[in-house]
């Protein structure tokens, strides 16, 4: 069909208030198609054009070609020339004559051709012609001009290819960029056309058709269009309005630019002189813009990539591994594995090993041999924990041996090497690829095992509170896995160090156990791996009864405490890891195995904190009888002398002198210590120093209890008096005043003239006492003695003149006659106060 043309004269500089004009519109252009494709064809010069230029500087003026979608679905191609202005005015200036097509809704252009590709049609006129010319879009078939040197144009502009591409490629999209059109700043607008041409070669043909475009303008924050040029005295009014600039001419930029991998792949087939690879590339499955179908297009042509490149091509072709046939597989392989490349990186190889792992099996080994070399090599130089190692037979003939011989030496010298390897993954990696070739390391396994093993308790402990690791899982547990399960030798060596290890610190190798389960179920004894394993159930099924939790740990280790006392240890740290047992814990752990044994596990230790922590939680309630009290009152004061028995040469230093306070604790309430006992409760207390508050008050109120029996022997009590320690004396005087010792005074007429006696004895027995003791005669001796009836107060009397003399007895008779007279008085000061 015809297509119509349009022509469209500017006006010229300088003509204020003169619009240009339509001189000549073909059919079925309407008025209103036409007031929206004016603005389009109007452009403005560059500044500084001179009033008459020479036919020279007439040819250097830009030339805009513009491509446009119209409201109505239909588009325009036109072409704008700078024409001599001769009509009128002081001089002839210039103006811009449009040439342009329109293209109906769903018409294309002629020959299914691109409209970039209509650039250099020899029918674009400048002038308004008389009759009929030929279409412009109308050309002959073969390449066009437009294609002419785009190779050449690509390798001037490599600095500037991958980011261009990139932004065109998103320019390209079915949505509309909104206004903010893709800014390519050239000095010719030829060469933003010979963009637009690199563009309809690399992008699919539905989105080089989306392009919209004009080569020329000056106003690109109004554009509609999707790709502007400009020249550079233009560019800052670009960048200050936001748009992206690419600004062709001059320095190149430092970098690549992008890090969109097509983009950059696309850069390098260009500068490889190489479009037609995009033309293969399209025909591999693939998303349109997926790096991969596009790098492995290049690489299997020979042209070298870069990392992201080449992982792009690897993941690709692991996804697809019956995408290409075998020559192109041979070829990708080979480029992968190029001698040469010295930049390779983590994903790369990653990416790599899964292509590897794709093509095991459906390939010959002759294929996949290189990938396997390069993957093993990488294991054991590079460090790489993460690879997925091939199988032992993926090298054929001499590839493995060659490997192998080369790497040896490097694997045992760094399993060998007590300063490393530094993490389990790189330990895990050497181990296995040790297998893979072959390497004997049977001599350097144990030194290996015994830092592997501490190292994973380590690791796993790190990442766990980093919050590392997927689905709780540390990073290198499906590697350790595989290695136990592919490695008998290693699974027994690396157990049974795990075993011995356990019992120095059993709750981490619980928790690690819990996280990763080892395979741990065969003939190996293993009793303190076993009895880790055990611990989570046993405490989520019995609660919080400890003592049941510690006999079914006990049980899981299959051996007796007798026979091996380490268990001891073990199921004592599961059990009460972070806390000392209770008393009545601690004497359950200590008639389960002999002393020797305890003393073998260590676990003695538990034991005595379990004592001293106990009297210092629970230190005596106030008011408890004076006197001796059974012993099953005070477990930790039994336990304290049991353990002092038992362990004589391990307990010392304040530890022997706090079981020592509570042992004497246990004498002063069932039976009759050494002499010295107010002497010895300081010594003890200054060796146990710093000793629990509620230990010394424990230790302090058995002694004057005791003091306070009517049964003391007066030699203690008069060294408790004399040694004037006011932390005892305030002790006593706590305990004299509870309701025990009231009671008892109102009760036992013997008892008030024991304690009349002993404290009126001392008057001058240092500065603490004499007050003290004055004050419970006056505040405690006092009251008790005014309730007794005139009997129980002449025993007290008579007693007090037995047990004393005479003068004594005399005492205290005065002492009660203050106390009646004082009566007395307030009765009549009563008496008359109500009268």
């Amino acid at each position: 069909m015809s297509l119509a043309q349009v022509h469209y004269t500017s006006a010229a500089p300088g003509d204020e208030g003169t619009a240009g004009r339509f001189t000549a519109v073909g059919p079925g252009v309407s008025g209103a198609l036409l007031a929206e494709i004016e603005p389009l064809l109007r452009h403005e010069l560059p500044d500084g054009v001179a009033d008459r230029p020479s036919d020279g500087e007439l040819r250097s003026l830009p030339q805009p070609f513009t491509y446009a979608t119209l409201s109505d679905g239909s588009r325009l191609v036109s072409r704008s020339a700078p024409v001599r202005d001769t009509a009128g005015g002081a001089g002839p200036g210039v103006r811009f004559h449009a040439h342009a097509v329109h293209l109906p809704p769903g018409v294309p252009l002629p020959g299914d051709r691109l409209p970039v590709e209509a650039w250099r049609s020899p029918h674009w006129v400048a002038v308004t012609p008389d009759g009929a010319i030929p279409d412009p879009l109308a050309l002959p078939p073969g390449p066009t001009a437009v294609s002419e040197g785009l190779d050449d144009f690509a390798v001037s502009r490599g600095p500037w290819l991958a980011a261009v591409l990139a932004d065109l490629r998103r320019a390209s999209g079915p949505t509309e960029p909104g206004g903010r059109p893709v800014v390519l700043v050239e000095r010719q607008c030829a060469d933003v056309a010979r963009w637009l041409g690199l563009a309809s070669v690399t992008l699919p043909r539905e989105c080089a058709e989306r392009l919209t475009f004009t080569t020329y303008t000056r106003r690109p924050g109004s554009s509609a269009m999707r790709v502007v040029g400009m020249l550079p005295e233009d560019a800052e009014a670009a960048r200050a309005a936001g748009l992206r600039v690419h600004v062709c001419t001059g320095q190149a930029p430092s970098g690549g630019g992008t890090d969109d991998v097509w983009a950059t792949t696309a850069a390098r087939v260009w500068r490889s002189r190489s479009p037609e690879l995009f033309r293969e590339a399209r025909e591999l499955p693939g998303e349109p813009f997926a790096a991969g179908p596009l790098a492995v297009t290049a690489l299997c042509a020979g042209i070298a990539l870069g990392p992201d490149g080449r992982t792009a091509a690897a993941g690709w072709a692991a996804d697809r591994p019956y995408a290409l046939e075998a020559k192109r597989t041979g070829q990708l392989v080979e480029a992968l594995t190029s001698p040469g490349i010295d930049d390779r990186t983590g994903p790369e190889f990653d990416a790599a090993g899964r292509l590897f792992g794709a093509l095991e099996g459906r390939c010959p080994a002759s294929v996949t041999a290189p990938l396997a070399a390069m993957l093993v090599t990488e294991a054991v130089r590079g460090g790489n924990g993460s690879l997925e190692l091939p199988h032992r037979d993926a090298f054929v003939g001499p590839e493995g041996a060659e490997v192998a011989e080369r790497l040896a030496p490097e694997i045992l010298t760094e399993l060998g090497d007590r300063a490393g390897p530094r993490s389990v993954a790189r330990t895990v990696q050497l181990l296995r690829v040790a297998r893979l070739l072959g390497v004997d390391g049977t001599d350097a396994l144990p030194g290996v095992v015994d830092r592997l093993a501490p190292a994973l308790l380590t690791e796993a402990a790190a990442e766990e509170e980093s919050g590392a690791g997927a689905e709780g899982l540390p990073g290198f547990a499906p590697a350790l896995l595989e290695l136990l399960d592919e490695q008998f030798e290693v699974r027994t060596a690396l157990l049974g160090a795990l075993d011995r290890l356990a019992p120095e610190d059993p709750g981490a190798v619980a928790r690690f156990l819990e996280r990763v389960a080892l395979p741990f179920t065969g003939t190996q004894a293993l009793p303190h791996l076993r009895m880790c394993a055990e611990v989570p159930g046993a405490m989520a099924t019995l609660g919080g009864d400890r003592a049941a939790v510690w006999h079914r740990v006990l049980r899981a280790a299959g051996l007796s405490p007798f026979a091996e006392p380490l268990v001891l240890r073990t199921a004592v740290g599961l059990v009460w890891e972070d806390r000392a047992p209770t008393v009545e814990e601690a004497r359950l752990l200590l008639d389960a195995a002999t002393s020797d044994s305890h003393r073998a596990a260590g676990t003695w230790a538990r034991l005595v904190d379990a004592a001293l922590g106990a009297s210092a939680a629970e230190p005596p309630a106030t008011g408890t009888p004076v006197g001796p009290s059974p012993a099953s009152t005070d477990e930790a004061a039994a336990l304290a002398h049991d353990l002092l028995r038992g362990f004589p040469g391990e307990i010392g230093g304040r530890e022997r002198a706090g079981l020592l306070l509570l042992d004497l604790v246990r004498e002063l309430r069932t039976g009759a210590p050494e002499p010295g006992w107010a002497e010895t409760v300081r010594t003890l207390c200054a060796q146990a120093d710093p000793v629990e508050p509620a230990l010394r008050e424990r230790a302090h109120t058995a002694l004057v209890e005791r003091l306070l029996a009517p049964d003391r022997p007066g030699a203690e009590l008069y060294d408790f008096v004399h040694g004037d320690d006011a932390e005892l004396i305030a002790a006593y005087d706590r305990t004299a005043r509870t309701e025990t010792v009231r009671t008892r005074l109102r009760a036992q007429p013997a008892y008030a003239a024991d304690c009349f006696t002993v404290w009126t004895a001392h008057p001058h027995a240092g500065k603490t006492w004499p007050p003290v003791a004055a004050a419970l005669l006056d505040e405690v001796l006092r009251p008790a003695v005014r309730a007794m009836s005139a009997e129980d107060v002449a025993e007290v009397e008579a007693t007090v003149g037995r047990t004393g003399s005479s003068g004594r007895a005399e005492a205290f008779r005065t002492w009660n006659r203050v106390s009646t007279l004082g009566r007395l008085g307030r009765r009549i000061a009563g008496r008359v106060r109500r009268g």
